[in-house]
Formats: structure tokens, C-alpha cells, sequence
């Protein structure tokens, strides 16, 4: 089965289980002589990492990264890169109460009838702490970016009913980083942060939006069929746990426009060829056109939720479902740097595919 596989050129395969003994990946694909910087890597994953702030899980787990092969006094080899993270830190006795029972909007029943048997600690292979191992991949794809001059700065613009306004244009993006939300606009952040608290204090959840702006770009990455680049990232975004929407460019906001309103006029400037606005989002048909990237994903309320639940077992039966353990409240924070890492994976892929990469 290829389904925990992703990419073409650059090419990952993710293991592991959420209360198994690690989580990993392996990359085939990563071109030989690309600096490797483990700060980096483990930074990223610190920035995924549960219990790192009071709106987020508090499942302790330092997401230490350690890189098996693949790399040579610093440098990557060309060879299968493999990286694993231990886990350390699962209480399955937390699950024991739903070993039979079937949570609702969660892939307990799924997972049952397609394999027959299912990992009920945390939800096995279901279990968002499956990203980690992308985020790590993704890191390794962000350093081949960077160096063809790319980069991808993803923030929450939106948590429940409380939506950022503001454009990425209009924002000082570099103030991501600065609140627990993740939210670049700091009076905003801190209205969803209290909502979080709130929502948390309930014992609910809720969802939300996580925007994305890819610069540096070039013209020619995608294919004209069934890889357009704006699928890939779509499919890319979609694997993510939770996720329930993706658009791109003007999304569905453009069918309000009309075509005259909606074209991106082309002109010239110090010898590039430019749009004076991006309604495509930086992809026209499904190939990248050198604007900047943009695109949003939308993000479901975490399905564990402490209020009692109707909901059947294996026998069919009714039952009662009550959550335990230690769930976000709002995935959104920790899925900044996921939908970062997955943006990088096909990006990478797309510039290995088009044989654009160029390392010193």
C-alpha cells in the first residue's frame, strides 16, 4: 500500500503510531551536497510540539529528532534520509474506556471496517501526532527551498467567529511568532487566545483558518493536468488531520466577481513579466506564474470533547462517549508549521521535477 507515501522526485514515507514506540520518516529524493541543519529541523518541530503553551495539548513530548542516515559531515548524501522521533510521554490508559466504542467524527469506525482492527490509544495511525514526522521532512524541504530563494510563512487568520480582516500585504508577518495563537495581528491574537480559554473551559472545541503566502517562486512549477500545482497543494493540505477546506487566490470569494473584475492584468517591470492583482493566488492554469502564492485551510473543532456523546460500539450497540486524556482545544496553533512543512514537501518535489534546483 502506498498510502502513507507522498511525493514523486522528492519522495517521503511517514511510520508510526501515536502510543507505538516512535514516529518517522524517510525521504528518497533529497538532492546529494544540501547543508543540514539539525537546529533548524528540531526548531520546527518545537514549533508543532504538544505542551507548548496553556491553549494546546499538554501531552509532554520534547519531539527530539534524530537523523539515522542520509547525511555526511553535514552535508546530505543523495541517499535515503531517515529520521525518527521516541515517543515518550502517551498515557494509553486514557483510552481504555473507548477500546469498544466508536468516538464521534473520529476514524475509530472507519479504521475498523477497513483493516478489521484498529489502534484505539489515541487514535493509532489516525492521530494528528503522525505530522510531526512530516514537519520534520517538511524542515528538510524548507532548507532546499531556501536556498532556490522560496520561502512559506503560514498564520491563523481565523478561530471560530473571529476573523483577521487584514491581508498578508497589510500584515507584518514576522509577528507570527509572537503569541501563542500564531496570529501576526497582536490585539486579534489575543481575542483568540481568551476565545480558546474559553472554548477550552467548556470542555469544547473549535476550528478555524490557517493562511499561507509562498514568495520567491518561479514561473513554470506544475503540471497542466492532474499534478497542477494548486492540486498538489490542495491534496497536500487535505491529508492534514482535521482539515476540511482549501482555496487558493481569490477561492470562493471569486464567484461574486465578475471576469473583468477578476483577471489579473499582465505588465512589465525591469524586465518581469507581473500581475497588478492576484486573484490566480500565483498559479494559473495549475503552473505557477511568479506572483506570490497565497491560499488558506480550514480547519474542523477537534472532535474530543469532554460533554457526553451518543454513539454506538462494535456490537452496534448504544453507548455514551466521554473524552479523556489531553486533546487541543484548537488545532490551529500547532498547524502552522504542518501546513508549512506540507507546502514545502510539494514544493520541493515540483522544483526537482522540473529539474530547477541548484545547489552550491
Amino acid at each position: 500500500m502506498a498510502g502513507s507515501i507522498f511525493g514523486s522526485a522528492f519522495r517521503i514515507s511517514t511510520f508510526g503510531e501515536s502510543h507505538g514506540k516512535a514516529i518517522g520518516v524517510v525521504i528518497d529524493g533529497c538532492p546529494a551536497g544540501l547543508v543540514i541543519d539539525e537546529e533548524f529541523i528540531q526548531s520546527e518541530l518545537d514549533r508543532r510540539r504538544p505542551g507548548q503553551s496553556n491553549i494546546v495539548t499538554q501531552r509532554k513530548e520534547s519531539d527530539t529528532v534524530q537523523i539515522l542516515s542520509g547525511i555526511f559531515e553535514g552535508k546530505s548524501t543523495g541517499t535515503p534520509l531517515a529520521m525518527v522521533i521516541y515517543n515518550g510521554d502517551q498515557r494509553s490508559q486514557d483510552y481504555g474506556h473507548i477500546a469498544d466504542k466508536y468516538r464521534p467524527s473520529h476514524a475509530d469506525y472507519t479504521y475498523q471496517v477497513k483493516y478489521g482492527i484498529r489502534d484505539y490509544r489515541g487514535g493509532g495511525r489516525s492521530s494528528a501526532r503522525e505530522t510531526a514526522a512530516r514537519v520534520a521532512a517538511g524542515a528538510i524541504a524548507k532548507l532546499l527551498l531556501a536556498q532556490q530563494g522560496v520561502h512559506i510563512q503560514a498564520y491563523v487568520s481565523q478561530v471560530g467567529p473571529l476573523i483577521l480582516q487584514k491581508s498578508a500585504t497589510e500584515l507584518d508577518l514576522s509577528l507570527t511568532e509572537s503569541n501563542d495563537v500564531r496570529c501576526p495581528d497582536p490585539a486579534m491574537a489575543e481575542q483568540m487566545i481568551d476565545l480558546i480559554k474559553a472554548v477550552r473551559k467548556d470542555g469544547d472545541t473549535i476550528g478555524g483558518v490557517v493562511s499561507a503566502v509562498i514568495t520567491g517562486c518561479p514561473v513554470g512549477l506544475g503540471e497542466p493536468a492532474f499534478d497542477k500545482l494548486h492540486a498538489d497543494l490542495g491534496k497536500a493540505m487535505l491529508s492534514i488531520n482535521a482539515c476540511k477546506g482549501f482555496e487558493y487566490g481569490s477561492g470562493f470569494a471569486g464567484v461574486s466577481m465578475r471576469g473583468s473584475e477578476h483577471n489579473d492584468s499582465f505588465y512589465q517591470e525591469d524586465g518581469k513579466i507581473l500581475t497588478r492583482t492576484n486573484h490566480s493566488g500565483g498559479i494559473q492554469g495549475g503552473i505557477s506564474n511568479g506572483m506570490d502564492i497565497t491560499f488558506r485551510v480550514a480547519f474542523k473543532p477537534v472532535a474530543t470533547i469532554i460533554p457526553e456523546q451518543e454513539s454506538v460500539n462494535e456490537q452496534g450497540e448504544a453507548v455514551t462517549v466521554t473524552g479523556k486524556g489531553r486533546h487541543d482545544p484548537c488545532v490551529l496553533p500547532r498547524a502552522v508549521p504542518i501546513v508549512e512543512s506540507m507546502a514545502a514537501l510539494v514544493l520541493a518535489d515540483h522544483l526537482l521535477r522540473q529539474q530547477m534546483v541548484k545547489l552550491p
